[in-house]
């Protein structure tokens, strides 16, 4: 593997969740194979299980780790051939350059604005250090996609299914904040690969966009495709037509325990952090049904697979 951007960076999706699962039994196999090498992790935005799942399976690895919280008054310049005289102080070929210089691996976490979506979909930041670094890149989540959360999704519904092929629904919650389509996009892009039945539900106005929805059947009526789901997967994320909006929803969209009572007794999941009672009831998040937690803790284990990966990779 030479970057980890998505899953098309990946060989077989189905054995790097193996790969993570494997890990997950013994995460102190390899303590040497990261000796003398270093993980940068540069954010963008704030972050709490991507950043400690991240600099935990580095060092589980044997790598030094080093963080740059890049959004704390040092504003990159993106655009080639601007003339630097505003408030950009250095532009992203000095700096993707410099850091290669440092670490054998450079991940990186942006959000996007939420303004554009042009610009936020063609996921600049992101791009431009794949593009001027000479180092592998890591997604820690761009602008339109996670996946390292999506992998841990991933591991997650194949550690806990209870039958070949389980039905996954990924349902839009409410929130009260604009929140980007990144986990979402992502979610659909990897459980495609995944022995699954997918399902996508929301309500009018809140399509994703058709390259990431693709051929995964969607319906606007949230009891029909509970109806029988394994596990229930709850996301909320803005529009895209118009972009970045939030729209008013006809029907309450939160999932309850009346909800989960249509389900095969399915597993809750959500990639955290949840709003409670907004997104999902307190009786659903609180049952023994919630996978929560199990899904948080896999962010390491499939971290730990993406960095292992790339460090076994075959040298020139």
């Amino acid at each position: 593997m030479q970057q980890f951007t998505s899953v098309y960076d990946v060989a077989d999706p189905q054995l790097l969740v193996q790969a993570a699962l494997a890990i997950k039994k013994n995460p102190h196999a390899h303590p040497d194979l990261g000796r003398h090498k270093t993980v940068l992790l540069v954010f963008f935005n704030p972050s709490l299980r991507t950043r400690l799942s991240t600099e935990l399976a580095a060092r589980n690895l044997g790598c030094n780790v080093m963080t740059l919280n890049a959004a704390e008054g040092w504003q990159l310049e993106f655009t080639d051939g601007t003339v630097m005289d505003g408030s950009t102080a250095e532009h992203i070929r000095e700096a993707a350059g410099v850091m290669s210089q440092y670490a054998d691996i450079i991940g990186v976490r942006s959000f996007p604005g939420l303004q554009d979506r042009a610009t936020d979909y063609a996921d600049e930041v992101l791009r431009a250090f794949i593009a001027h670094a000479t180092v592998p890149v890591v997604s820690l989540e761009s602008a339109i996609r996670h996946p390292l959360q999506s992998l841990a999704d991933w591991v997650t519904i194949e550690e806990y299914k209870r039958q070949d092929r389980p039905r996954v629904v990924l349902t839009w919650a409410p929130h009260p904040r604009t929140l980007p389509q990144a986990v979402s996009n992502s979610f659909l892009e990897w459980l495609q690969h995944a022995p699954v039945e997918l399902v996508l539900t929301h309500p009018a106005g809140y399509e994703l966009d058709p390259a990431f929805v693709k051929d995964t059947p969607v319906s606007h009526d949230q009891a029909a495709a509970f109806a029988g789901a394994d596990f229930i997967y709850a996301k909320n994320w803005s529009a895209l037509h118009p972009y970045g909006q939030r729209l008013p929803v006809a029907t309450d969209w939160q999932v309850t325990a009346a909800k989960m009572a249509l389900t095969n007794n399915a597993y809750f999941m959500h990639c955290l952090p949840v709003r409670r009672n907004v997104v999902v009831s307190d009786a659903v998040l609180d049952s023994p049904q919630s996978l929560v937690l199990p899904q948080a803790r896999n962010r390491l284990f499939a971290a730990q697979a993406v960095l292992q990966q790339i460090l076994e990779r075959p040298v020139g």
